[in-house]
Order: C-alpha cells, then structure tokens, then sequence
C-alpha cells in the first residue's frame, strides 16, 4: 500500500482538511506529521501565548486522530530535513500540505519541492485551506494584486467556493513511525492569564455558539468595545483549527446583515494576504511609503513604554493595552484605536507597535497584524492616510458609558459614566480619588499638530 505524509502547518484540524483527504484518496496509509520548526523561533516569532495555544492545538488534533485509528507525529528542528526524514522513514512517495503566503512559507515550499524530488517523492500543494479564495486568483487588469479592499471584495464575493469537506472517518497510520512528545503549555513562562484553550473542538464549539446567539447582531454590534459582541474566531483561524471556506459556507447559510458583515471580514483576511503574496517586503516594510521620520530617542522611548504598560492617561487606550496583555488578544475597535494613537498622536514607528503586537496576540499573524498596522499608521493600502482617531471621541462613541475601561482600568472604576473617557477633566476630589492612574502622556491636539506637520499637512 503506498504511503503519503501530511504536513499540517496553520492548518490544524481534521473538517474540510484538503491536504489530509486528498492524502487519504485511494485508501492510503498517511503520516500526519508536525514539526516543531526551530528556524521560526530563532527569527523571534514565537510567542508563549502562541506556543500554550499551539500545545493545545496539537492535543486536540492528536486527540481527532486517535479517535479515526491514527495519531500525530511530531517532530522538531528544520522542516525540509525533518519531512525528508519522516518519508524515507515511512517510503512515502508523496507529501501533502496547505498553500502559504510569507517569504519564509514560499521559500520552505520551494525548498521541499526540491529535496523531495532529489529522492524522487512528490510534493503536492493544495489552495483554499488557509483562505477562502487563493491569493493570486483574483487580480485587477494592470497590476498582479488589488491595493484596495472595495474593488477586491466586490470580486472575491462572486467567486465560487470549493465544498466543505467532511473529517475523515478512518486514518491508517504506518508503524513503526516515532514521535516525540506532543508539546504542552504546563510551565510556559510569560503566559496571559485570561488565555483561551486552543483547538479544533473549542474552536468548533465557538462557532456553533456564535452562529447561534451571535452573529445576527454583529452588523450592529461589531464595534461595542464592552458588549464582546465579535466572534473571538480569530486564533482558531490563525492555527486552522476552523477552515475559512466552511466560515463563509456556514455564514451564508444562516444569512442576514450580521452574517454578511462577518462574512466581509473573512474577505479583509484573503485581502491582506493576496497583498503579502505578491508584496513579501511588505512584512517589514513600507506598502506605500510616507518619508515618515518617526520619533526616536528617550522622550520617544517613554512613550512607548507608557502604551505598552496601558497608562497613557488615556483611558480606553489603556483599557485596550491592558486587555491585550491579559487575554492575549484585543477587541478589533480596540487594535484599531491603539495602532492609531501609536503611530498618529505619538508619531512612533508602526513596526514597534506590530512587534509589540506579535509578542502577545494568539492570533498574531503576519499579513494580518502587519497589515493593519500599515493600514491605520497610514502606510498601507489606505486610501485615507492622514486619517486620525481620537480616542476620546471615539470612546464615547463605542463604550458610551464607560463600562470597557472601569472592566479594564481599575483606578478608574468608581467614576461614573462618560467622565471616565476624560479624568484629568475631574474635580480636584474626584481626581484625587483616582490619583495612581496617570495624566496624558501628550495632548491630543499637540500630538494632531505634530503628525500634520511630519505629513505636511500645515
């Protein structure tokens, strides 16, 4: 009987797995391999919030297998030598895995490609595990990408989608094929306390319960920074433990203008990627670059620290700040008033902000966080990118009475109402009482002032 191994890599799950089922095709004993790539860690982009989600990813996925007849093999050190190894170990003469986007996921693609044909194996690469719609498939008459959103997703929405596919229902797994042990968050040092469990069943069960009870009001509610009224499917489709070709299928199904505004924003994902697919500098660099001279030097470093810590004196700043570093995550309206306070009031580089990021997001992931980050800083495929969020106008508007920052900021929970947005406006009483939380760190006109004036907009 031949044998294939299946790579997972940002696809960990068994429902609509393609790789696995086109591995599967024929009656094959398969190898469902991971590797632990220790080149990822020695670039900096591990985190302990994404490695205790990552442990409970594999947990489950070996679970699922187990449960079909197989089991997971892990291993660890470089991925090309490590699959190689694994098929010569098995007499695989074929391995499967998912399409990605970043310099190093092609780079890795094109490196096994050619190891595995040096033995005289295959490599077979499969689209729309990861995304929806491939990146590359859809692209405008006088460039290889779209640079703006709208235009994009009025394409991407008549695409037709693949079918859903069902988990397997069997996985042979050939013997003797070791493994080592399956990787755990017990003792990970640095972890955010509210961290949520990782995996497919978790992830399953979240998303039955937002089709349920939460995505007809996201058209509404999407921005409620404390009603929580967002999906928080994020980490699972950033691990692949939910396939965002089943996301849209299932969304569609259920209809309604929350549904269609959930839907948009798994397009804003295949978006962000088609743009790192054919712009991989993009990661690091400038998508369209301002001449920005961002600030630097001690005064710039202080502030920095001030927005990392949540004590800018700004409240739903801080609130944000302080649930990212709590959860391991953030509310959307969130990531999007603090890149922008970030890059625009404080006039600090996008990169640090981004890095920041990435060190704590469960769902950090490259296109998306670098992406963004560009978007608000003004540097991205904005099509506005002088645009400037107040935090204060914009607390107001998304947590009116103020409940998201009394949850977030504790010095501040005994004021009431609006007046939290704004504390150095308190009484002297008032303001004494809350004493340990911190006066702005810059005053917002002063900081609109500057940043017209770095753009030349004065």
């Amino acid at each position: 009987m031949n044998v294939s191994v299946v790579l997972f890599t940002s696809d960990l799950r068994l429902h609509d797995q393609p790789p696995l089922r086109a591995a599967l095709d024929g009656s094959r004993e398969v190898v469902p391999l991971f590797v632990v790539d220790r080149a990822v860690a020695a670039a900096g982009f591990t985190a302990p919030n994404r490695l205790a989600f990552l442990a409970d990813c594999l947990r489950d996925l070996d679970t699922g297998l187990r449960e079909r007849g197989g089991r997971l093999v892990v291993r660890s050190g470089d991925v090309v030598e490590e699959v190689c190894r694994v098929a010569c170990e098995a007499d695989a003469d074929e391995v499967h895995m998912a399409a990605d986007v970043s310099a190093y996921a092609r780079l890795r693609e094109a490196r096994l490609r050619r190891a595995l044909e040096g033995e005289g194996r295959r490599l077979h690469v499969h689209d729309t595990v990861t995304t929806a719609v491939p990146p590359g498939a859809l692209t405008p008459a006088s460039s290889d990408h779209y640079a703006v959103f709208t235009p994009y997703f009025r394409q991407w929405s008549r695409q037709p989608l693949r079918d859903a596919l069902g988990a397997p229902r069997t996985v042979r797994v050939p013997d003797p094929i070791g493994s080592e042990d399956l990787p755990s968050r017990r003792g990970l040092p640095g972890l955010s306390q509210g961290l949520a469990p990782g995996g497919e069943a978790a992830g399953r069960r979240r998303l039955t319960a937002w089709l349920r009870d939460g995505v007809a009001a996201y058209e509404d509610r999407h921005d409620d920074l404390a009603g929580d009224a967002t999906s928080r499917l994020s980490p699972h489709l950033h691990f692949g433990t939910l396939s965002p070709v089943e996301l849209v299928h299932r969304a569609r199904r259920k209809g309604g203008g929350g549904a269609d505004a959930f839907v948009r924003q798994l397009a804003w994902r295949d978006f962000h990627r088609q743009v790192l697919a054919a712009r991989p500098d993009a990661a690091d660099s400038d998508y369209r670059t301002k001449q920005d001279r961002w600030r630097s030097g001690r005064a710039a470093q202080e502030d920095i620290e001030a927005w990392r810590e949540g004590r800018t004196g700004y409240p739903v700043v801080d609130a944000a700040m302080r649930q990212l570093m709590h959860e391991g995550w953030m509310h959307n309206r969130g990531r999007l008033l603090t890149a922008s306070f970030l890059t625009k009031t404080l006039y600090i580089d996008w990169r640090v902000g981004a890095r920041h990021f990435l060190e704590l997001l469960v769902d950090g992931d490259l296109a998306n966080n670098q992406l963004n980050w560009q978007w608000v800083a003004g540097t991205g495929t904005d099509t506005r990118p002088n645009r400037v969020l107040n935090p204060v106008a914009q607390a107001r508007r998304h947590d009116p009475d103020g409940a998201y920052v009394r949850r977030w900021v504790p010095e501040l929970a005994g004021i009431e109402g609006r007046a939290v947005h704004e504390p150095w406006k308190l009484s002297a009483s008032e303001r004494a009482a809350c004493a340990s939380y911190p006066d702005p760190v810059v005053d917002l006109s002063e900081g609109l002032a500057r940043f017209r004036r770095a753009r030349g907009r004065e």
